[in-house]
């Protein structure tokens, strides 16, 4: 670059000027960049050395490239000088505009500082303008400021050059051209770290997506292939609960096509009885354990777990059922309670299945309001008519309510009492009926043949007697011979009537362990009604079989 002694600058070194511009404007990277500025002080500005010294994000300063002396770059590149040095450089010397001069007179406290530097010693000056090996020259480049039109910013760096070729100070145009060029380095700089900035948010946001796209095929995996229901709904507004997605486990287990699912929420497919479990299912990690309807019609047993899923960060929200089979568990569970509530041999309810479903007929308080037929005790009914006093009877089909507070209040709103028919009279009147069943002549059997002919002939008197009742009747066995037969809405004649068919059917030949046996049966009929326990009544119904059974001859009691 010609000096301002000279009366015109040569058009060959604008164009070089103009080439080292647009070279640093055009490097690819922050790295290609800071070294194309280096290189153009020394290639278009005319100076033999050229330091890029980079502001740190802490503040500091650091040696990010170095043109013109292979030696030095060696040395000192990648070396950090504090804020604090070169502040003090900036602010000493002289002001050539936005350049700093500092002349080898001033700049020896400087030798000492932590700032990174190539300086050599030389013989002093021969004339005024000479440039002397420890004279130094700063062009800070400062980001464009947030007004333009040229005002500055932050200091994005300093460029440090060294050793003019024409071995003078810059002149007036050298000085123009070394602070222009730095005004053009800041803003090179500041675009290439944007677009490095840029460049690492890209590639940040590539990684995010990718690993975004992994997880989406890790959970379709998952969400396809798990080995039990999972579905997908959507949650909140007009649509909530309404089916989006199925994986095949679902589809199999209500043999439903994917198609189809999506027709659905899960309240359409849902047992009535078990709707309301489902509305009180929550939303977040909420569990249930209901029944869904298969294609077939049929229902399955199944424990659903919710969680919501969110579809970006402030999206819309996913309601994600997990639905797993538990048909195999609740019907070992149901097994299970069977079993506990069922005598082993015959199937039959056992005692304490019994006395739960009487006591569930029955309150703790009687009527007040008689009917004038029933106002006094009447006696109870056996199978052969024998006189036997027992509780009062009273009108069946009355409601009986008290206020709650008041003494007779018993806890049951709504509740119907049960009340036994009029003795006197069949007036129509429907009760609950409990006829007691002894067998007569079992022992012998027992003790002739076997405890296998004697279950034998248990397990054929249960199927008799279950299948000389009515739908909804109860056919218990109480205990070793001893069967108990409720029976609703009979009444007087009914009952008697029902009695002497089941004798009937038990008298029959039974087969057991290859011959045939009898036996006889006993019955007595008792009557339930509000006020009674459950085991009153049993008593009751079990004395009157006692009467009968020591009102018939012994030799009658067992047919055949």
């Amino acid at each position: 670059m010609e000096t301002e002694s000279e009366p015109y600058v040569r058009l060959a070194s604008l164009r070089q000027l103009h080439r080292a511009m647009a070279d640093m404007n055009t490097a690819r990277s922050l790295a290609d960049t800071l070294q194309t500025v280096a290189d153009g002080v020394v290639g278009a500005l005319g100076y033999e050395l050229a330091c890029v010294n980079l502001v740190r994000p802490d503040g500091d300063l650091v040696v990010a490239a170095l043109a013109g002396n292979a030696a030095a770059e060696a040395l000192i590149t990648g070396r950090v000088g504090s804020r604090d040095s070169w502040e003090r450089r900036l602010t000493m010397g002289e002001r050539w505009g936005d350049l700093i001069f500092i002349p080898h007179t001033e700049g020896w406290v400087l030798d000492d500082d932590d700032v990174p530097q190539w300086y050599t010693d030389g013989p002093a000056p021969r004339f005024e303008d000479e440039w002397h090996p420890a004279d130094r020259l700063f062009a800070p480049m400062y980001a464009p400021g947030p007004q333009g039109g040229g005002t500055s910013g932050e200091l994005v760096g300093v460029l440090s050059v060294d050793r003019p070729r024409n071995g003078r100070r810059p002149g007036a145009w050298g000085r123009e051209a070394l602070q222009m060029y730095a005004f053009q380095a800041a803003i090179a700089i500041s675009n290439a770290r944007l677009r490095s900035n840029m460049q690492r948010a890209l590639v940040r946001l590539e990684r995010e997506q990718q690993a975004l796209r992994a997880s989406e095929e890790s959970f379709r995996q998952a969400f396809e292939y798990a080995p039990s229901g999972m579905a997908i709904a959507e949650m909140g507004g007009d649509q909530h609960g309404r089916i989006l997605r199925t994986n095949d486990a679902l589809c199999r287990l209500l043999g439903r096509p994917a198609s189809a699912m999506r027709r659905y929420s899960f309240s359409d497919l849902v047992h009535p009885e078990d709707i309301s479990t489902l509305l009180r299912t929550s939303a977040e990690g909420g569990r249930a354990e209901l029944r869904l309807c298969r294609r077939d019609g049929s229902y399955v047993w199944v424990s659903l777990r919710n969680s919501v899923v969110a579809d970006a960060a402030d999206g819309p929200r996913f309601l994600l059922t997990h639905v797993e089979d538990i048909e195999e568990r609740k019907r070992r569970e149901l097994q299970l309670a069977h079993r506990a509530s069922h005598d082993s041999l015959t199937g039959l309810p056992n005692s304490a299945e019994l006395r739960a479903r009487l006591s569930s007929r029955l309150c703790r308080q009687q009527p007040h309001t008689l009917p004038a037929a029933v106002d006094s005790m009447e006696p109870y009914e056996s199978f052969d008519s024998h006189d036997a006093y027992g509780p009062p009877a009273f009108d069946r089909g009355h409601d009986f309510d008290f206020p709650p507070g008041s003494d007779d209040y018993d806890g049951y709103d709504h509740h119907v009492h049960t009340v036994a028919p009029a003795a006197d009279a069949d007036d129509g009147t429907k009760g609950l009926a409990v006829l007691f069943c002894d067998l007569d002549g079992f022992k012998s059997i027992n003790d002739r043949f076997g405890h296998n002919a004697g279950d034998a002939v248990l397990i054929e008197v249960a199927r008799r007697l279950s299948n000389g009742v009515r739908d909804g009747d109860t056919v218990a066995r109480l205990g070793g011979d001893e069967f108990v037969i409720l029976a609703d809405g009979l009444g007087r004649a009914d009952a008697q009537d029902l009695a002497v068919r089941l004798r009937n059917e038990i008298i029959q030949p039974i087969r057991a362990e290859g011959r045939a046996v009898r036996v006889g049966a006993s019955f007595g009929i008792g009557w339930a009604h509000c006020g009674m326990t459950a085991d009153e009544v049993l008593k009751s119904a079990d004395e009157r079989m006692y009467v009968e059974k020591r009102s018939r001859p012994k030799q009658h009691r067992r047919a055949g």
